[in-house]
């Protein structure tokens, strides 16, 4: 029996009534043990043993369970839902963009006879430079730009021939100035005042001929007049010599002969003597007009004259040669050419007050174009006027491509965009280039992506709108070679449905059937 026993703070302490052993059995020392410690000790060790006991058999796993539970679950269906989307097949790749054909200017100082200061006109870069336009002045004259390939290495006066005279008429004539027969590879008077033309509308004065041409051509007219009434004098001497004597000479040798005929008359009186000597005087003045009648040898005149003449001709090709001197030349240091026009100035190296040597400017192409790189392949798939998209920052601007053509270089060192937009072809080094322009494009995307290398993203095929789309996993192929998808119809049940494919990209393929439709579920795996 258990009974409480109190303890000092009137708390009671359950103890076991037990019969108490006799006191006479234990040493007087020895005190009688508390039945009621030992007790407590049996009993918790007793819940430790439980608890111990119990964790110890959640630990250990019997083989048969750890097999059980290493066996696959029961098989089931994998599905997917049939999808309405848009499907479209691209080709990626990246691009450089940049102004078309950039060419450095450089301009000819060896004729300016001065120091090359650059005094005005200097261009800004992104201006646009026309034909006829002066692109710098430089020592006070103009700079002016012309359609040509031929640079400019002489300077054109009349007289002057060759190709380059060919390129100035046909840049001229470009910009709806006469520069007289197109045809003709000769510097001449109508070139001259094509030229005059092409400074008035520059609105600068035309160069002038060389010192002293001037005077000279002032000469050349002198010495053409004078040597023309040479030719007047001796033509007359010529005259005269050869039309005899004059009417008074002719007058003056007849009556000499009328009188000795009368004298031989009047002798005949005074005797045979006095006959004589009169017809002795008459046959003298008889030969003296026979002679004055006579043809007379004008050789000398003649020598004269001819001598006049080439004097003439002479003073003539001096006079032409004078006047075109006089004739507007086009100095080497006043013209650059350039294959196409108009183009965008990239780049100046001098500024006003520079002495200009060598190049001066940068100009390109005024149309903003992105040349990629892509495999043969790939570029069999585009063809010009392909419409494609370029990647401006978060904006995608349209482009055009305009021309799909072997490269002229091949890219440097892979670039950034290399192995992107292959599309897994391999082409080795068999390449194409791609050239795209934008269609439409602000100041400020021009300005970001200039030099800069842009993602390309063309449009090769598409669906042209949302259709039912299945993943490429969930077509299986029929006894036939017909495509057929798996449809999960619910309770364990599925049916095999053929299906009409079409366009395919980005894991999906089009699909098409009847009693499919979105939100089917079909099966990818089991």
């Amino acid at each position: 029996m258990i009974r409480r026993r109190q303890r000092p703070d009137d708390a009671e302490e359950p103890v076991l009534d037990l019969p108490a052993a006799p006191e006479d059995e234990l040493p007087p020392e020895v005190r009688a043990p508390r039945a009621n410690r030992t007790i407590v000790v049996v009993a918790v060790t007793a819940v430790a043993s439980l608890v111990a006991g119990i964790l110890v058999s959640n630990l250990v796993i019997s083989p048969a369970q750890r097999a059980a539970e290493a066996a696959p679950p029961e098989a089931g269906l994998i599905t997917v839902p049939v999808e309405e989307r848009e499907l479209s097949t691209d080709l990626t790749l990246r691009g450089d963009a940049l102004y078309d054909d950039p060419v450095a200017v450089s301009i000819e100082t060896t004729d300016i006879g001065g120091p090359a200061v650059v005094t005005g006109q200097v261009p800004a870069v992104g201006d646009v430079v026309e034909a006829g336009q002066v692109v710098m002045e430089v020592a006070g004259r103009p700079v002016i730009v012309l359609p040509g390939e031929l640079p400019v290495y002489r300077t054109l006066r009349v007289g002057s021939s060759g190709p380059d005279v060919t390129q100035l008429k046909n840049a001229l004539h470009a910009l709806g100035i006469n520069a007289g027969n197109r045809e003709s590879d000769v510097f001449d008077a109508a070139t001259a005042a094509g030229v005059d033309a092409l400074y008035q509308q520059a609105g600068y004065s035309s160069p002038l001929a060389e010192e002293g041409a001037d005077e000279a051509l002032a000469a050349a007219r002198e010495g053409l007049r004078m040597a023309e009434e040479a030719y007047a004098q001796a033509q007359a001497e010529v005259g005269r010599a050869a039309g005899g004597p004059p009417p008074s000479e002719r007058l003056r040798l007849d009556t000499a002969v009328a009188r000795a005929e009368r004298a031989v008359q009047l002798a005949a009186p005074e005797g045979a003597e006095a006959v004589t000597q009169a017809q002795e005087e008459l046959a003298v003045v008889r030969a003296e007009r026979e002679e004055a009648l006579a043809a007379r040898d004008t050789s000398v005149e003649r020598a004269a004259r001819d001598a006049a003449a080439t004097a003439v001709e002479e003073a003539a090709r001096a006079l032409e040669e004078a006047r075109s001197n006089a004739m507007t030349p086009l100095p080497a240091a006043e013209v650059v050419y350039v294959d196409t026009l108009p183009r965008r100035v990239d780049s100046v190296t001098v500024r006003r007050g520079d002495t200009v040597s060598g190049e001066a400017l940068t100009i390109s192409g005024a149309t903003l174009q992105v040349l990629a790189s892509v495999s043969a392949a790939d570029a069999a798939l585009v063809a010009e006027g392909t419409t494609a998209f370029l990647a401006v920052g978060e904006e995608e601007i349209e482009a055009t491509v305009t021309e799909v053509r072997t490269p002229t270089r091949r890219p440097e060192g892979g670039g950034e965009g290399e192995g992107e937009g292959d599309g897994g072809s391999s082409g080795g080094g068999d390449r194409r280039e791609l050239v795209l322009v934008p269609v439409e494009i602000s100041e400020e995307q021009r300005a970001a992506v200039v030099g800069d290398n842009v993602r390309v993203t063309i449009p090769l095929e598409s669906t042209g709108g949302e259709v039912l789309a299945v993943p490429v996993a969930a077509l299986t192929a029929g006894p036939g070679g017909e495509s057929r998808v798996e449809v999960d119809r619910g309770g364990e049940r599925t049916e095999i449905v053929v299906v009409e494919t079409g366009l395919a990209a980005d894991g999906y393929v089009e699909v098409s059937a009847e009693g499919l439709a979105a939100g089917d579920l079909v099966v990818v795996g089991r």
